[in-house]
């Protein structure tokens, strides 16, 4: 008879020092350096806290290489897909900017946008694009960059701005049938997609009607910087440099057109730089733009001189290079998240912090917690997912708690607060393309921090909350 021993296990102790210790090494480089060096360090952190994690675990008999090769082809099936996106997202800025698409929709957005109403305008705009494509990132990428500029020249701060982004694109993600993270979270959970989308809306669409009082209010109490004569100086700036005209706009409406077609999102993302690309020469009247220095622009950014500083660095990108400290972020955050998996420290903590669990608030705070845990240890929100709906299903059918409302939980744990851990997938990308630090826009992202605490409050008063011994698909 052959018996089959059970992976060793670390210790709950050993198991959550590197989590603790990344968290401290973080506080840290913000204390000394300041918020925006977390992006220079969090690699080094990351990649730190992880060998003495493997120390560890080596140390207590928990690591096997069985356990290695599964927790990187978990993490990095999830992750490394992210990396031709960021690419494609690079030279987005890039094409997108000197075809004159970014410029013309600036120009336009000065000229039409009602100031004071901006920042409710441009998380309504978000959410409305976001809803219809069910992507966050492309929404962000695409639209939400415009926008960055049009705040930055209007006087907004940046945090405010990134902030409206961020919560419009976010909510739209939340609620769309077409959204890649929403039917994850169903599906996790064994509930139907429209079901979960319904019962989502209880807490999203109060705080999302928050959020927009909040930006509303920012607006109206604030005086934006932008007078009719520095607007008309701006405009001129940029006709001066770019040819501005509304056939540009052809190439975000056919990105906008594939993105409801639910083509693949690196396909989409490629097609939309490769239009941006040709509209180099279509729509602009630049001589000495030839085919070689276009390509190099992909590589090593692009630079304008407008006459207007604000405009300068405004429209200058970074092209492929000024990415490539993100996604060695990206790829550290993968070996992190890797050996917490592979090790079975993240396994070790999560069931510590579950087995006692039996009310409906405690049950549901805990997944809220639990949720934002896995997004900083696993830096993925689609892990995140598919861990945190795993390690709570047995505890919600214990204590007798609709499926949906794991599903709707872990939405509001996960997928939206994402996006403000520095080192997470998310935060970084969002970081990136918007061009504001992480912990500098997180602060305004109010539909983000709502969600969770939206959660919490209808547990707390049992709303809508009934108890269903049943609710549960069989686990597979």
């Amino acid at each position: 008879m052959i018996t089959v021993h059970a992976p060793k296990r670390a210790p709950l102790l050993a198991s959550i020092f590197p989590i603790i210790l990344l968290i401290a090494s973080l506080i840290a480089i913000m204390a000394i350096e300041g918020a925006d060096a977390i992006s220079k360090w969090s690699s080094v952190a990351l990649l730190g806290v992880s060998a003495i994690a493997l120390i560890l675990a080596f140390a207590t008999g928990a690591l096997t290489s069985r356990g290695m090769r599964t927790g990187l082809a978990r993490s990095g099936s999830q992750i490394l897909p992210a990396v031709p996106m960021l690419i494609c997202i690079a030279m987005i800025a890039t094409t997108w900017m000197l075809s004159g698409v970014v410029p013309t929709l600036i120009e336009y957005g000065l000229r039409w946008l009602s100031p004071r109403l901006f920042l409710a305008i441009t998380c309504c705009v978000c959410a409305l694009v976001s809803v219809l494509t069910g992507s966050s990132w492309s929404t962000i990428a695409t639209i939400g960059v415009a926008f960055m500029g049009i705040g930055r020249l209007m006087g907004y701060s940046e945090g405010w701005i990134a902030g409206a982004i961020i919560s419009g694109a976010y909510f739209g993600d939340k609620i769309s049938p077409l959204s890649d993270t929403t039917v994850v979270a169903s599906s996790a959970c064994g509930v139907d997609l429209f079901k979960h989308i319904r019962y989502l809306m209880l807490s999203s669409m109060p705080a999302f009607i928050m959020a927009i009082i909040v930006f509303a209010c920012v607006g109206l109490f604030s005086s934006p910087d932008v007078l009719p004569s520095e607007e008309k100086g701006l405009c001129s700036a940029l006709h001066s440099t770019f040819n501005i005209t509304p056939y540009t706009l052809l190439i975000p409406f056919f990105t906008l057109l594939l993105i409801a077609m639910r083509v693949p999102t690196i396909a989409t993302l490629a097609t939309a730089a490769v239009m941006g690309f040709a509209g180099i020469f279509i729509f602009q009247d630049d001589p000495s733009m030839t085919l070689q220095k276009a390509a190099l622009s992909l590589w090593n950014g692009s630079e304008a001189a407008t006459g207007d500083s604000s405009l300068d660095n405004l429209v200058s990108t970074g092209g492929i290079t000024g990415m490539l400290p993100t996604i060695s972020l990206v790829l550290s955050a993968m070996v992190f998240g890797s050996v917490m998996i592979g090790t079975g420290m993240l396994s070790v903590v999560t069931k510590a912090f579950t087995k006692r669990l039996r009310k409906c608030t405690s049950v549901v705070g805990a997944t809220v917690g639990g949720g934002l845990f896995m997004n900083a240890c696993t830096a993925d929100q689609y892990l995140s997912l598919i861990i945190t709906g795993n390690m709570f299903r047995n505890v919600y059918r214990r204590c007798g708690l609709e499926a949906r409302l794991l599903s709707r939980t872990i939405e509001d744990s996960v997928s939206v607060t994402s996006v403000l851990i520095p080192w997470n997938s998310c935060g970084i990308t969002q970081s990136t393309v918007l061009g504001v630090a992480t912990l500098s826009y997180l602060p305004y992202c109010i539909f983000n921090i709502l969600s969770p605490c939206m959660s919490m409050l209808l547990a707390f008063t049992g709303f809508k909350i009934r108890q269903c011994y049943k609710s549960f698909a069989p686990a597979r």
